[in-house]
């Protein structure tokens, strides 16, 4: 028999309906592919430098990028509050189509007179919907696996890391159509998130009250506000420790990002590589981001987050700045590789850390909220990187500016502990 049920009731008991939380993994991916499209703006930005009708500096092609990253925040938090109280698929729902339908907004501007409709297609509305789509996975998964939190947190973003593995390639192709219209590229592309963000959500829920996973033990309730041991929101942002990991997590997206958003113009400067071949890396690398959430994730759960943390940190420092130097182009994407594979390692491993220091309950509006350091760190690492490497190409100044603060950012993983309230459950994670 498939489900067992509660006399009188007909509703299927918990512990009946774990066979199918894989699929609600499958779903998260499809919808973080759609979304994750986001990492492939290098090469859309590069092209617009070099067309005719635009002709952007470094700092213009990059902002469209910097401020749909800086608008994830907000959508993030409002996303996160309201799937906490009615469910993740109208949220997902929601944020899938707002994402796309700021993509083929960003796909009517024609020339630098319209600049601005690209600000607020691509920028604005599809960062807001980003946002709003990309916390439910991830605390919707949480609750499905508890006995999984960081491999499955890790597999939850995993998809949006690895979205630019299939956008890069795309793209160029899109591009190479028509080089004086890169922004003809939006159209086809904002269809393509449409469909893959609406049949992803379409199978999320969350799992019944009372659900249990067979064999796993959960952690033992501690004394916070209700007696739960789950921390509210409120509750949360009194402890210094939401405040020291969004500070763990602004500074690593900083490092992280700062190549990204100049990945192909680095390529072609640092490397030799040819337009066509640097869009190729971009995409490459885009494994290595989407890799990253799940290995980091899962590393994670065996030797502790502050550890995993303190290791994403020192490698992204040292390839930073060891990568001006890199001579040759295989040198070149090993670096970047391991940057990419880190900075995604962040992603995967902060949602289970925040599970792990404040619990489930509203995980979504507390780790929504924290993902204002993805916003930080996705304006101050592009806007830093893009001003310090100027027009002169300064990329050894610029990258060994922002390798020396993410080994300095290693010191605080030493001071971040699980609140006291958590610690006789979740203490082997700190």
């Amino acid at each position: 028999m498939a489900h067992t049920h509660t006399a009188g009731t007909g509703v299927s008991e918990p512990s009946a309906r774990t066979g199918n939380r894989w699929l609600l993994v499958a779903g998260a991916l499809l919808l973080q592919l759609a979304i994750g499209g986001v990492y492939a703006w290098s090469v859309i930005g590069g092209a617009l430098g070099e067309a005719d009708s635009w002709q952007l500096g470094k700092v213009q092609a990059a902002l469209p990028f910097t401020v749909s990253v800086g608008m994830i925040f907000i959508g993030s938090f409002l996303g996160g509050r309201i799937q906490d109280d009615h469910g993740p698929r109208l949220v997902a729902l929601a944020g899938g189509t707002i994402y796309a339908g700021g993509i083929l907004l960003a796909s009517l501007a024609n020339g630098s007179d319209d600049y601005w409709l690209l600000i607020v297609g691509y920028g604005v509305v599809s960062g807001f919907g980003l946002g709003f789509a990309y916390i439910v996975p991830i605390a919707m998964l949480q609750k499905w696996f508890p006995d999984k939190k960081g491999l499955i947190t890790g597999l939850a973003v995993g998809g949006f890391g690895f979205g630019a593995v299939i956008t890069a390639p795309v793209a160029q192709w899109l591009i190479d159509r028509d080089p004086q219209d890169p922004t003809s590229a939006f159209l086809p592309l904002g269809l393509a998130y449409l469909v893959m963000a609406l049949a992803g959500a379409s199978v999320f829920r969350n799992p019944p009250e009372g659900y249990t996973v067979p064999g796993h033990e959960p952690p033992a309730a501690t004394a916070t506000g209700d007696g739960s041991g789950d921390y509210s929101t409120s509750e949360a942002l009194r402890t210094p420790q939401w405040y020291l990991l969004t500070a763990i997590l602004t500074l690593s997206v900083s490092a992280g990002i700062s190549l990204i958003s100049q990945a192909k113009a680095s390529a072609t400067d640092i490397a030799g590589f040819s337009v066509t071949g640097a869009a190729a890396v971009v995409g490459v690398l885009a494994i290595f981001n989407g890799a990253g959430r799940i290995v980091w994730a899962g590393i994670s759960d065996r030797i502790g987050r502050m550890r995993t943390f303190a290791a994403i940190l020192v490698l992204q420092g040292v390839c930073l700045i060891a990568l001006p130097h890199a001579g040759s182009a295989l040198l070149f994407t090993v670096l970047a590789a391991i940057i990419y594979l880190c900075y995604g390692g962040a992603f995967g491993t902060m949602p289970a850390t925040a599970g792990d220091y404040f619990g489930l309950r509203d995980a979504g509006a507390i780790y929504g909220l924290m993902l204002i350091g993805w916003s930080l760190g996705g304006i101050l690492g592009p806007v830093v990187a893009s001003a310090l490497i100027g027009e002169d190409k300064a990329y050894t100044v610029a990258y060994t500016t922002i390798g020396v603060i993410a080994l300095a950012s290693v010191a605080l993983t030493f001071v971040t502990k699980v609140p006291a309230g958590r610690r006789a459950g979740d203490a082997g994670h700190a």
